[in-house]
């Protein structure tokens, strides 16, 4: 049975764990927050679940404690920076700061950042943007992974190449954060952890046959892209398109033989819009508020209700806040050699 912990206690005690290896305070309060964000919508794969890995990148030295990212270009409404291997999370939250001061005065901020260790959890990003009354767009893709196959191809070629959207609307914001392949790499990985078969044949052998085995996916197989079996060509051209935004506008990626030792470093594009750039705000919530009361109320095809992108994890993150955060069961498992490694006391479950 999953166990429910404090919010704040939960973001403190992952705050001080990365204090422990080697981050300033206020970088490790940053991570924290990021990862607990992931947890309180609702996506525990890339949540609390990726502070063990980030612990061990900070260790390991293959993330960059200290130091600035390098700005390659700046044109005011665009910036391309070099992350240089600083902790994804903390390098994103600061672009996005960038982009939130830049946006009144340019309606439209992109930017773009190369070799960021890795961001996890998308959506965990937006809540801040779309609570200040701005379109979120974020995608991110990764240069030296290739666990995607396109249509028609046994070889792996794209990384997962995950979108996040947000746009404010009624009492939620309309929010997703969804990858270019059937499934996440993290799900794939889950499951072979606890000896399960997926749910569907998501996955390809290194022979291109069908499989809902995730031991495949370690031996030289693939996931499908989005779409599928039958209809996965518009998931890789969805694919292609969002490394171009994030590698190659960033000017970095599979064109480049030193990516391929990158590991699980993120190429990012990023783009804040100000609806008020366009029109009153009064309009563009007119529009929003109706497509999210029009989708949410429409008639059911089963006993379901009809459930809108965003609507589940904006409840679920003022429930847990309210309750407390329900962490997946490996998670504690994971972390807690690293409390006692680092002398960290493990925040106790309130439920």
């Amino acid at each position: 049975m999953p166990k429910r912990y404090d919010a704040t206690e939960l973001q403190l005690f992952a705050s001080t764990l990365f204090q422990r290896a080697g981050l300033a305070a206020e970088r490790a309060e940053v991570m924290a927050k990021v990862f607990l964000q992931a947890d309180l919508l609702g996506f525990t794969t890339h949540g609390m679940n990726r502070v063990a890995s980030n612990l061990a990148w900070l260790q390991s030295g293959d993330t960059r404690a200290q130091g600035e990212p390098e700005v390659l270009h700046d044109r005011g409404n665009c910036f391309n920076w070099d992350a240089d291997f600083l902790p994804g999370p903390w390098v994103l939250t600061r672009a996005i700061a960038h982009a939130l001061e830049r946006v009144p005065d340019h309606g439209v901020v992109s930017a773009t950042i190369r070799r960021s260790q890795h961001i996890a959890c998308l959506a965990a990003y937006l809540p801040a943007i779309v609570e200040a009354g701005y379109v979120a767009l974020l995608t991110c893709s990764t240069p030296a992974e290739s666990t995607v196959a396109p249509q028609g191809s046994r070889d792996p070629l794209f990384s997962a190449n995950p979108l996040a959207f947000a746009a404010p609307a009624g009492d939620y914001p309309l929010l997703f954060d969804i990858s270019m392949s059937v499934t996440a790499g993290g799900y794939v990985a889950r499951a072979r952890r606890e000896g399960r078969k997926m749910p569907t044949q998501c996955l390809k052998d290194s022979d291109g046959k069908l499989s809902d085995d995730p031991a495949v996916f370690k031996s030289g197989g693939s996931i499908l892209p989005v779409g599928g079996a039958d209809h996965g060509y518009k998931g890789a051209a969805l694919s292609a398109m969002l490394e171009v935004l994030s590698m190659a506008l960033g000017g970095y990626g599979r064109g480049d033989a030193a990516a391929k030792d990158d590991d699980e470093a993120n190429s990012v594009f990023l783009q804040i819009i100000d609806p008020q750039a366009f029109g009153s705000r009064a309009d563009f919530l007119r529009q929003t508020v109706a497509l999210c009361n029009l989708w949410e109320h429409s008639r059911s095809d089963s006993d379901a209700p009809v459930r809108v992108p965003g609507q589940r994890a904006w409840a679920a993150r003022e429930r847990q806040l309210r309750e407390g955060v329900e962490l997946y069961p490996t998670i504690m498992q994971d972390l807690e050699p690293w409390a006692e490694k680092l002398h960290v006391i493990m925040p106790r479950a309130i439920s």
